[in-house]
């Protein structure tokens, strides 16, 4: 692979190793002219765009040397459109199933989500029996799509540690949020802080490596410029255990989604993704739910 020269990259977001060690994953592939405000929206149509990436040789990440700069990526998320508020509840769920042991392990006092959309994960948490729950979101959009008593739970803007007292979360979540932030590593160490002894603070990110990523390679939705970074199993356990959460785990769960959203995903072309969507409206499939492991990991770790 090519070796990286270019003194303006910055070095790998998760292990700090030098982006000459770098090489080429993927070259740009960017046109201005295709950006609109649903290219930073969540769980968007594939749009097969990307910053130059590159591959970590030390802790396995794959990410953006050159990233923008996080005023102009404030922008972006704060601009952003939101249309998928049943995907949002669909993931939701998955996400509860897939971190029942978790819960188990905990105590359901307050829990803070970093990315939290809508905040349909919130109420999942309320139900379950948490006592205090709060969310952090960018998008406005996103948040004037929550329902009035979501809406109160939610704080609009960028993470910021200084938002929030030390120690003083027993969960701490980031859900397809880790690919989309400037610095990873300062976002671990600050949920490290925030949690109380004991506490989990828990992400789900895409699987670079997963068997469904490296069969469609460029052609995967995780390709694309909302992500500075894509994580494998190793890069992610590196990061936290770096930082020095316990009992760290990480496994494949599957996601439960529509067929009408699952051919949404795949690299078709426009005009075979309008057939198939008309085949399945018209044989009455298209709202049929069904459940695949898609590459993508939940990682938990402990304070």
């Amino acid at each position: 692979m090519e070796n990286m020269n270019t003194v303006q990259s910055r070095d790998c977001p998760v292990c700090g190793a030098s982006f000459l060690k770098a090489s080429l994953f993927i070259p740009e592939n960017f046109d201005s002219n295709k950006v609109s405000t649903l290219s930073f929206a969540s769980r968007k149509e594939p749009e097969f765009m990307c910053h130059r990436l590159v591959e970590c040789p030390q802790c396995d990440l794959v990410y953006v040397d050159l990233p923008p700069s996080q005023e102009n990526l404030a922008h972006s998320y704060h601009a952003a459109d939101y249309d998928s508020s049943e995907e949002a509840d669909d993931a939701a769920l998955s996400y509860i199933e897939a971190l029942q042991n978790t819960f188990n392990q905990l105590t359901l006092g307050s829990a803070l989500e970093i990315g939290t959309g809508t905040g349909v994960f919130l109420e999942h948490l309320v139900k379950l029996g948490f006592t205090s729950v709060e969310g952090i979101e960018p998008s406005e959009k996103a948040i004037a799509a929550a329902p009035a008593h979501r809406v109160r739970w939610i704080k609009e803007g960028m993470f910021s540690e200084s938002d929030y007292k030390p120690e003083s979360f027993d969960l701490i979540c980031c859900f397809m949020t880790m690919e989309h932030v400037r610095d990873p590593l300062m976002v671990a160490q600050a949920a490290m802080r925030l949690l109380k002894p004991g506490g989990a603070f828990v992400t789900i990110t895409h699987d670079r490596r997963s068997w469904v990523n490296r069969c469609l390679g460029r052609g995967s939705p995780i390709i694309d410029i909302e992500h500075m970074q894509l994580f494998s199993p190793k890069s992610i356990c590196y990061l936290l255990n770096t930082i020095g959460y316990k009992d760290i785990s990480t496994k494949a769960f599957t996601n439960r989604y529509t067929t009408q959203y699952w051919l949404r995903l795949c690299p078709f072309p426009a005009s075979v993704k309008e057939f198939l969507l008309w085949l399945l409206i018209k044989t009455k499939i298209a709202q049929i739910k069904l459940s695949f492991n898609v590459g993508n990991s939940i990682t938990v770790g402990f304070k």
